[in-house]
């Protein structure tokens, strides 16, 4: 539990061990904590270093436990500075990564990664650092990560980065691809269905997109894109192929494909209906016992359903489809 100011396990006990003595002899500790005295000292002077613990005055073989409160206090107000800086460092970091150039060269624009590992590590960076969205058309046959392998996909849905996701049919017969389907939607991740997709592809907040390279070479091959016409090009193509695609959802047999005109749930136009009626997204996270962040999500769920881009064009689509009726 202190490994965060710097306690390795048997520096802890220690600490706490003298914590609950007040005061103790080496050899005293060390059997307490089931150690040789010299791992005991070793660990005693290790919290002297951190201002834990010191010897008392003219008993050098006796130690006692500064006071938890001011001592672990100091430890974990130095840690906060730390994080606070670290926190602005990788802000400034990620302003100069967004950077715009005013003539950025084509080595900028475009990157090929080859090697299995280096795929993969890429897939993951790429969800690592997006701030809001990942789009991405999925094969049934993934050359370097599986869906159960892509560990990088529920951290960003936990912070709140919103999924978009068109799979291939085949991937429904398949067990596994059923049981990663399942995981995505209950992690409320939008999916999609097509006979085919046209080819693998992940984009990241619209700035970044990562599409495999076709090559003799036994060793896969992907291509990195960030802001250019190419990158427009492969975000037009998802769009094209989301709005083309047959949504899913969990049903009582399990996944099932929705057919035929896109519509909310029940919950979506009671959500619909409270912003309508003029109420923040915070009351309406109240109102219906849910979290803010939820709340969100299923909005931007309904803005792709519909394809449009802003909440207003929302608004008119609901009111013109009659999933909502107007408030006095």
């Amino acid at each position: 539990m202190l490994g965060v100011v710097g306690l390795d396990e048997r520096r802890e006990s220690a600490y706490r061990a003298l914590v609950v003595l007040g005061s103790a002899e080496v050899s005293a500790l060390a059997r307490r904590l089931a150690l040789s005295e010299a791992d005991t000292e070793d660990a005693l002077r290790g919290l002297e270093r951190r201002r834990l613990a010191a010897r008392t005055p003219g008993r050098s073989q006796r130690w006692v436990a500064a006071p938890p409160g001011a001592a672990l206090g100091a430890l974990l107000a130095q840690q906060r500075r730390e994080l606070r800086q670290a926190e602005r460092t990788a802000a400034r970091l990620a302003e100069e990564y967004r950077g715009d150039p005013a003539a950025p060269g084509v080595h900028d624009l475009v990157e090929v990664v080859t090697g299995a590992s280096a795929v993969a590590h890429r897939f993951h960076q790429l969800q690592q650092g997006a701030a809001r969205e990942v789009c991405a058309l999925v094969t049934a046959n993934p050359d370097v990560v599986t869906g159960t392998q892509n560990d990088a996909e529920e951290p960003a849905t936990v912070r709140g980065v919103s999924y978009r996701v068109v799979v291939e049919r085949a991937l429904l017969d398949s067990p596994t691809g059923r049981v990663e389907l399942l995981t995505a939607l209950g992690r409320e991740e939008q999916v999609r269905v097509v006979d085919r997709v046209p080819t693998k592809l992940v984009i990241a907040d619209g700035s970044r997109a990562l599409m495999p390279l076709l090559g003799r070479g036994a060793d896969p091959a992907v291509l990195v894109s960030r802001a250019s016409g190419l990158l427009e090009a492969l975000m037009g193509l998802f769009e094209s192929v989301w709005r083309e695609a047959v949504p899913l959802r969990i049903g009582p047999d399990g996944i099932t494909a929705r057919e035929g005109a896109a519509r909310p749930d029940a919950t979506d136009l009671e959500i619909l209906s409270l912003l309508l009626a003029g109420m923040t997204d915070v009351s309406v996270a109240k109102q219906l016992g849910l979290v803010e962040r939820t709340v969100q999500r299923r909005v931007k769920g309904l803005m792709a359903l519909i394809g449009v881009g802003t909440r207003l064009q929302l608004g008119w689509h609901a009111r013109a489809a009659g999933w909502v009726r107007d408030h006095p």
